[in-house]
């Protein structure tokens, strides 16, 4: 059964290649790019596993997130600490 992924992006180095990864988010399944660097896919990855494989085509000081809407869920990379505990915290309440 499918899942509905969100994924956002940003990359923060001037100059990088997007195109690897777009093919990557691309290639986790039937996908709309909604805005430049929001993507909706519809996948049988879970968020976490989708941020394993798109994470694989950044640079280690961009930042990533994949919110599964129709599982609650969600993974990151990059996130600042300030942020990423916000999230924690505010997700179940």
């Amino acid at each position: 059964m499918a899942n509905n992924l969100f994924i956002s992006y940003d990359l923060n180095t001037p100059g990088q290649d997007y195109s690897v990864l777009i093919e990557e988010i691309k290639s986790l399944g039937s996908w709309a790019k909604v805005q430049k660097s929001f993507w909706y896919v519809n996948s049988t990855l879970t968020a976490s596993q989708a941020v394993d494989r798109v994470w694989a085509k950044m640079d280690r000081n961009d930042s990533l997130i994949v919110v599964d809407a129709k599982n609650n869920s969600a993974a990151w990379q990059g996130l600042s600490d300030e942020v990423a505990n916000f999230i924690k915290k505010q997700w179940s309440q």
